[in-house]
């Protein structure tokens, strides 16, 4: 049965549980890593081999193979997943950043200049579960910042082809332009080093497991990342109006991720904290997943009893949660309390799943609180700023002195002779 607290009765741990430190992980992820920097594509296939089952002779998905795999997608799957890409787009279009230019007196001239990333890699998980949704909420954003070239990797079948044809289906609607049958720590080595085959990319972009977000903190320096994303997490904030059967299903719908996902209840209703609970039984009983979703709700799902919807609000900032529903009255009168979550859904009407498939909003976000200082991925993460700067003699006269002295103070006299020999000629 999933726990129950007073607000009053909750401590550090109950909001933001601490994670593993997965030193095994680490280590075996770093061997994997210098492997592939030693031997490219014959580690490569190896570790499909060995990870995955597959006998591969080659690692990039041909034409042909991505054109078959397409057309054996239902026709109404391709309806779905292209009504799902415009309306991707659309949010993300509202995104684009330009650059400015701003004239100063006498003849300075600075500015910003946006440009994108050239290449870019998303990884695009293939395992206990697969995500074609994350094919386009990663490669939209990326076309829509004018990214030159996307890469997908994700994890072959025992046949050596793509384990899920749904997930290159989205990729081409998306606007992927290469695939490759890789997966696991081994296919985010291989797009920061680059191999015989796979091409160097510039940032990498997508959810994993642990080996997979491990290999992306040690390749980051080496390449850019989005984030650190750990286990999904999920917080509803129920009032005594709601509806339990509703608030469970949401909250199982987290949990089925895997065991180690998060889902918490924040509720003014005792009522309906107990109502919640007892559904949530009856709900797992009748799910595939549910051995994971029961693990899950065992060991992290947790229900808070609040003075007050206020108050829940305030409680769910402390959790900062990756995806926070306010399932009341008045959705909107309490937007503006909320401070710190990745992706917030409105009202009874707005269940989280529409945010991961069809809404619009990305559904990349950040995970273990991370919302108090990370934002869903964007159109911004795949493009960089430069700043520039232009001053005429003029302008450069008119502060010079003060560089100087500036410099001086910091005791850095050649930052002040490479102004002073220009001001004093």
């Amino acid at each position: 049965m999933i726990k129950i607290l007073n607000s009053k009765d909750i401590t550090p741990s109950d909001l933001r549980p601490a994670v593993a430190s997965g030193a095994d992980v680490s280590a075996a992820v770093a061997e994997i890593i210098a492997q592939v920097r030693a031997r490219g594509d014959a580690a490569l296939l190896e570790y499909g081999k060995k990870f995955d089952g597959a006998e591969l002779s080659t690692l990039e998905v041909t034409q042909s193979e991505w054109d078959a795999a397409v057309a054996e997608v239902e026709p109404e799957f391709i309806r779905i997943l292209e009504r799902a890409a415009a309306n991707i787009e659309a949010f993300h279009r509202n995104q684009i950043r330009t650059g400015f230019v701003s004239r100063g007196t006498d003849g300075a001239v600075m500015g910003q200049k946006v440009t994108p990333i050239e290449r870019v890699g998303l990884y695009i998980p293939g395992g206990t579960a697969a995500y074609p949704s994350s094919a386009l909420m990663n490669a939209i954003p990326a076309k829509i910042a004018g990214v030159s070239e996307i890469i997908m990797t994700t994890p072959p079948g025992k046949d050596g082809g793509i384990k899920n044809k749904y997930i290159l289906a989205a990729a081409k609607i998306g606007g992927v332009d290469r695939v490759f049958k890789m997966g696991g720590a081994q296919a985010v080595a291989a797009l920061a080093y680059g191999t015989e085959s796979v091409p160097r990319v510039d940032k990498i972009v997508g959810p994993g497991n642990a080996y997979v977000a491990e290999a992306k903190r040690q390749v980051f320096g080496a390449v850019g990342i989005d984030m650190m994303a750990g286990p999904s997490d999920v917080c509803v904030v129920a009032d005594s109006s709601a509806d339990a059967v509703l608030a469970a299903a949401d909250m199982l719908a987290q949990a089925e991720h895997d065991a180690a996902a998060r889902a918490v209840l924040i509720t003014d209703s005792r009522q309906l904290a107990h109502a919640v609970a007892l559904e949530i039984e009856t709900q797992l009983a009748a799910l595939p997943r549910r051995e994971i979703a029961g693990k899950s709700m065992e060991d992290n799902g947790l229900i808070i009893v609040a003075d007050s919807i206020p108050q829940a609000v305030d409680i769910a900032n402390e959790i900062a949660p990756e995806h926070l529903e306010l399932c009341v009255e008045n959705a909107f009168d309490y937007l503006e309390r909320v401070k710190n979550a990745g992706s917030i859904f409105l009202g009874r009407n707005t269940p989280e799943a529409l945010g991961d498939y069809l809404a619009g909003p990305n559904h990349t976000l950040p995970t273990l609180g991370t919302a108090r200082f990370a934002s869903p991925l964007g159109v911004d993460d795949f493009v960089k700023r430069s700043s520039f700067t232009y001053f005429s003699k003029d302008a450069l006269d008119a502060v010079g002195e003060d560089v100087v002295y500036f410099a001086e103070r910091e005791g850095l006299q050649a930052h002040g002779l490479s102004v002073s020999k220009r001001i004093r000629k």
